[in-house]
């Protein structure tokens, strides 16, 4: 049965037509608004409240936590100063990717490790002759994402305190209310934004401190929706939607490795020893994996042409598809073999077109690349004209200023 988070109490009543679903156990408000484009409107442009405590979190520590980090990450954990963060993804012995998700350096020794699915046994299995802590602080610890152009102003006006500072992927401790919390200029917007950490028991006190100083910012709070949408445009993929865990892989097709989901700028081959180390040199040297993820541009006039071709007028949802789509080679007849598929699809309210995340052979990773991507309309297939184009799909520079 799933459980309300320790913002519940102040997420329900804001959830007017009980939108709800299930994220790890715990109720995850999908819209709070009539329409999520709203909630979309106010991370992109003002400022926005997500509850992300349903995020699985570990405190690694002791000793031997630093070992442990460097011997799980494909990045080089001895760079990973205290106050950065690292974005990384971990695999197994074969390489393919188990999960992705954000470490923290709070100090020398003690990490703060947070995970899309549970990894306390992984951990705890790679911890053999490691002197070393592995805490589940999940339930101890809430998290609120405070995403928008207008997040530092909110954040500023809450703490009392400039962040002006606090460069991207980096953290800091504050206090929020009279209320310790680690704040860290993180999120999965693509735009500017914080992750604040905050002790479970003192959470409403802390969403009640944003919301408050934020009214003046226009600050909504935002749920699984428009974070879908936004999270699509800023090229960041899903678990279990575009990959799917090592975990989890009932066959071949379903492990990926890092290269296979445009991760390879986050796998240091050369540091370290870490599990799944010498799988990835052999793919490397086998000149990378068959197939690769890259983004994708859907061409509105073949969109169109579907539809009018039923006396229909177009029609997108706004909410982004998680069902696999076929894509297939261009200029190919019906029935020929399909060659990849898209694994997220949505319309880009920023960019005025429907994008997606592909999964192609590797001889179609270049920029403009050429595709044709299922399209069904009433029960009607069809094929729509699709380019490959360079994620993230929107880049802005606020993010990182």
């Amino acid at each position: 049965m799933s459980l309300g988070t320790p913002l519940h109490p102040r997420t329900a009543p804001l959830n007017r037509k009980l939108q709800w679903r299930e994220w790890s156990g715990w109720w995850a408000a999908s819209a709070y608004a009539d329409a999520h484009d709203i909630e979309y409107n106010a991370i992109r442009e003002a400022a926005a409240l997500i509850d992300v405590t349903p995020l699985f979190k570990y405190r690694v520590s002791g000793p031997d936590a630093p070992r442990l980090v460097d011997r799980v990450i494909t990045r080089d954990a001895s760079k990973l100063s205290v106050g950065q963060v690292f974005y990384t993804p971990w695999c197994d012995e074969h390489g393919k990717v188990i999960d992705d998700g954000t470490v923290h350096r709070i100090a020398e020794s003690e990490f703060l490790w947070t995970a899309a699915d549970p990894q306390q046994r992984w951990l705890t299995l790679n911890a053999r002759g490691l002197d070393v802590s592995i805490e589940d602080v999940t339930e101890a610890l809430a998290a609120i994402a405070l995403q928008g152009p207008l997040s530092r102003a909110v954040l500023e006006a809450a703490t009392g305190t400039s962040f002006a500072d606090l460069r991207f992927f980096r953290r800091r401790d504050a206090m929020l209310a009279g209320i310790p919390v680690g704040v860290s200029r993180t999120g999965y917007t693509g735009d500017l934004g914080y992750e604040v950490w905050i002790p479970a028991d003192r959470a409403t006190e802390a969403w009640d401190a944003l919301a408050s100083a934020g009214a003046a910012y226009g600050i909504r709070p935002a749920g699984m929706l428009a974070l879908d949408v936004v999270r699509l445009e800023a090229g960041l993929v899903l678990l279990e939607v575009d990959y799917t865990s090592a975990r989890h892989a009932l066959n071949p097709e379903q492990n990926y490795s890092p290269y296979e989901l445009a991760m390879g700028r986050l796998v240091d081959l050369d540091k370290a020893p870490f599990v799944g180390q010498l799988a990835l040199r052999r793919e490397a040297a086998r000149g990378g994996p068959a197939r690769r993820l890259v983004g994708v541009a859907l061409d509105w006039y073949g969109i169109e042409g579907l539809y009018s071709a039923q006396d229909l007028p177009p029609a997108i949802s706004p909410a982004v598809s998680r069902a696999a789509a076929p894509v297939f080679a261009p200029g190919v007849l019906r029935g020929d073999r399909q060659i990849g598929k898209v694994t997220s699809l949505g319309w880009s309210p920023i960019l005025k077109e429907a994008i997606g995340l592909a999964s192609v052979p590797a001889s179609y990773e270049a920029a403009g690349s050429k595709l044709s991507v299922e399209w069904t309309v009433e029960g009607r297939r069809g094929r729509v004209a699709a380019t490959v184009v360079p994620l993230p799909f929107l880049d802005l520079p606020r993010k990182r200023a």
